[in-house]
């Protein structure tokens, strides 16, 4: 990022062909500002802004009681059927649905010898979604089985963290006019942000591992399997019951490691973006916070919203590889 600024010296006159005058121009070396001198300058506008907006609202505020943040993330039924009802959170799934389907197959129907940029890049997806999560915890046989899932279900779940950060017209709670029309307002809303989608996601994830490890060993043999080897007696009965317990909690890891993750990351940039300054009624606050708050949300769209995709799918990947595997 940088600025010039172009000087040009006085006019000058030389004398031409046949006596005749003519006016000249020489324009000055451009200066630069360096990055650091960018830096200083928007940070004295930062703080400039924030010691003329505490001098003309004052230091102090009066607590804002009907601005409630949590109702950012509450669902009211758009179309109300029972347990089927239509909701913010049924869009985003169909959103992130959408996308993962129409994306891989739009660039699956337009590959070429000569990648472009876009293939590129999915290629280079693949090969993190076939080789790093799938193939390095499964042997090829089975890697060819399960990498359609784990794909779908990494890139799903990616699209659901990243349409998260867009801003769509979804908060019926409180409604704008344009051009005399009463829409929803703008907000920030995952549908891995409600504690329902991760815990179902993980519960397809615990029985897609189980049925694989019966599938492989058998009844019997899938529980025998939870004990390590060299393990006899009570002491394997201890173990047994741990196993069990494990495999059960990882229900609520997997829900909650993805919940929390992104919850926590869109109520941070919430606050940061001003919603801490309407809460106490402080004007400054919120212009102190804005750089955090931007800091923040190029941090979640950046990495957190992919790592996440990334930690899922992999455990996935592990716990599939896990229970077919003779001892673990």
């Amino acid at each position: 990022m940088s600025a010039a600024v172009d000087r040009q010296e006085p006019a000058s006159t030389t004398a031409g062909e046949g006596g005749s005058r003519k006016l000249t121009t020489r324009k000055l070396p451009t200066r630069k500002l360096t990055t650091k001198q960018i830096v200083l300058i928007l940070v004295a506008i930062w703080l400039g802004g924030v010691v003329v907006l505490g001098a003309i609202y004052g230091l102090h505020g009066t607590r804002n009681t009907a601005f409630e943040p949590q109702n950012e993330f509450k669902l009211d039924n758009w179309v109300n059927l029972g347990i089927f009802s239509i909701n913010k959170a049924v869009l985003y799934l169909f959103l992130s649905a959408t996308l993962t389907c129409v994306s891989m197959i739009y660039i699956a129907r337009r590959m070429q010898q000569r990648p472009n940029k876009v293939q590129t890049a999915v290629e280079v997806l693949y090969q993190l979604m076939r080789n790093n999560i799938t193939g390095s915890a499964m042997d090829d046989k089975m890697a060819a089985k399960w990498f359609p899932f784990i794909g779908a279900l990494f890139l799903f779940i990616m699209f659901s963290n990243l349409i998260g950060y867009i801003p769509l017209p979804t908060n019926t709670e409180h409604e704008i006019t344009v051009f005399g029309v009463q829409i929803p307002a703008f907000s920030l809303y995952a549908a891995t942000a409600n504690l329902s989608i991760p815990l179902v996601l993980a519960l397809i994830v615990f029985f897609s591992y189980t049925i694989e490890g019966i599938r492989a060993k058998g009844p019997i043999g899938y529980l025998k399997g939870l004990i390590p080897g060299g393990v006899k007696g009570g002491m394997a009965a201890v173990i047994f019951v741990l196993e069990v317990l494990s495999n059960l909690m990882r229900i609520l890891s997997l829900t909650i490691r993805l919940f929390a993750n992104i919850l926590a990351g869109h109520l941070i940039i919430l606050f940061m973006a001003g919603a801490l300054a309407v809460l106490l009624g402080v004007a400054w606050l919120g212009w102190l916070t804005l750089p955090f708050g931007i800091a923040l949300f190029a941090f979640e769209v950046g990495l957190v919203a992919a790592l996440q995709a990334f930690i899922f799918a992999t455990l996935t990947a592990i716990y599939l590889g896990g229970a077919v595997a003779e001892d673990h």
